[in-house]
């Protein structure tokens, strides 16, 4: 049996864990002699009895032998496997496949005593089929080079890597592979859809889509959802010489400083969005400004569900303060409106305010990867930008909210710069964003 690639559940994990822990309390001794191994076994209790003769990188595996515990060393092929005393006992070794590609492949694992005696066992160590997590812009241009982030992206002599566009384009032009990334023109033709990346271990379709139009909230342009500021700010709605696919929203005017502290300035760096026409009773219309977002995309599975945007960040003003905090929000806690009136549906709502999301009970998405280099731009390019809403869990200041999202707390959407639990430097970002969307993980 070959182990395909599977997520092992974390309760076998613990199990194991316990039952090594209970069969060698104390601290972990090594034995002497050398090891023998009988099998090797999923581990997994419920496939616990299918015999394994290789298993894919990263994988997980238990190994049922003899003296395990004078194994000092693990190798796969040539590289060397991290072993963890907790989950080695006399009889049983789980380890981890390593995750790097080998440098000569023998199909052999090799365990080496502490007295460096070598214990050959065959065993194969497979390469997955490409895994493609995202792509640099899913909005970019044909003509224009863009990169597919994964990984396994491999090329062969004997059969290169090809990405095939929905429509069954090919990109001809390839500029660069490494095992994480490949960076490549975007073909003529090349249509709306998943791609598709073929390796000499196997072919893997994209869950994000090129050009994708899924999931629609905001695009700003006439034609389009119709659906623009509506709340306390009116935000720039623009295009110019950087605009991707038309109009965009414009956070920040490029003179307002931003606080170091990430500090409220809600005049330039917020964009909302609440339901609601200021009338009573109150009226969501159906396909303009104030209707409800979840009258607009079913939100019935946002746990499995992901926040998009393209970005762009000049770099002449580049971000380094605050926390872009990303807030969905129901009629209970958020309407364009009058407070506590009926709607339409004979509902109490609450009205225009900012205090559901400037606190630490709502939980909402946050956005800050200049923390990572102290300062961030997109490189006078867009990129597009993805906040998976089971990542929604922070407060303003950073930490984990005390509340929880549930569904119906998607009527509404807050866009701010602001707080984010971590000091920065004083700038004058301008934040061009386009095409909100939210669409399934899968």
């Amino acid at each position: 049996m070959i182990l395909k690639k599977t997520a092992v559940l974390a309760s076998a994990i613990a199990g194991m864990a316990m039952a090594s822990c209970e069969q060698q309390p104390g601290k972990y001794e090594m034995s002497d002699g050398v090891p023998e191994v009988r099998y090797v076994r999923p581990v997994n209790v419920d496939a616990s009895d299918s015999l394994m003769t290789g298993a894919y990188m990263d994988n997980q595996i238990c190994i049922v032998g003899e003296n395990l515990r004078s194994i000092y060393e693990l190798w796969f092929n040539d590289r060397k496997a991290i072993l963890n005393t907790s989950f080695i006992t006399d009889n049983t070794l789980i380890v981890t496949v390593p995750g790097e590609l080998p440098g000569k492949v023998t199909n052999m694992m090799y365990m080496v005593t502490a007295s460096r005696d070598t214990v050959k066992y065959e065993f194969n160590v497979l390469v997955p089929a490409p895994v493609l997590n995202s792509m640099s812009c899913e909005y970019t241009p044909a003509g224009e080079s863009a990169t597919i982030y994964g990984d396994y992206l491999l090329d062969d002599a004997n059969q290169p890597l090809e990405i095939v566009f929905s429509g069954d384009v090919p990109v001809t032009e390839i500029t660069e592979i490494t095992k994480t990334a490949v960076t490549f023109v975007i073909p003529e033709g090349a249509e709306e859809g998943g791609i598709s990346v073929t390796t000499v271990n196997g072919t893997s379709s994209s869950a994000f889509h090129y050009l994708d139009s899924r999931g629609f909230l905001f695009d700003f342009d006439e034609g389009g959802t119709g659906l623009s500021n509506n709340g306390w700010h009116n935000r720039v709605i623009l295009s110019d010489e950087t605009s991707l696919t038309g109009n965009f929203v414009q956070l920040g005017d490029g003179s307002t400083p931003l606080p170091a502290d990430g500090g409220w300035v809600d005049n330039y760096y917020s964009f909302e969005y609440w339901p609601g026409v200021y009338d009573e009773p109150l009226t969501y219309p159906e396909g303009q400004n104030g209707m409800k977002l979840d009258d607009l995309v079913d939100f019935s599975d946002y746990e499995n569900m992901t926040l998009k945007f393209e970005l762009f960040i000049p770099s002449t003003n580049p971000w380094s303060a605050g926390a872009m905090q990303v807030i969905f929000a129901g009629t209970d806690k958020v309407t364009y409106s009058k407070e506590d009136i009926k709607d339409e549906d004979e509902n109490t709502v609450a009205g225009a305010n900012n205090a559901y999301f400037n606190n630490n009970v709502l939980p909402r998405g946050i956005y800050r990867p200049w923390t990572e280099t102290g300062s961030f731009h997109t490189d006078d390019r867009w990129i597009t930008v993805s906040l998976p809403i089971s990542e929604f869990v922070y407060g303003k200041d950073g930490a984990v909210a005390t509340g929880s999202l549930t569904e119906t707390d998607f009527s509404s959407l807050v866009i701010f710069v602001s707080g984010g639990g971590i000091n920065g430097v004083e700038c004058t970002p301008i934040f061009k964003i386009d095409n909100i969307r939210v669409v399934p993980n899968r």
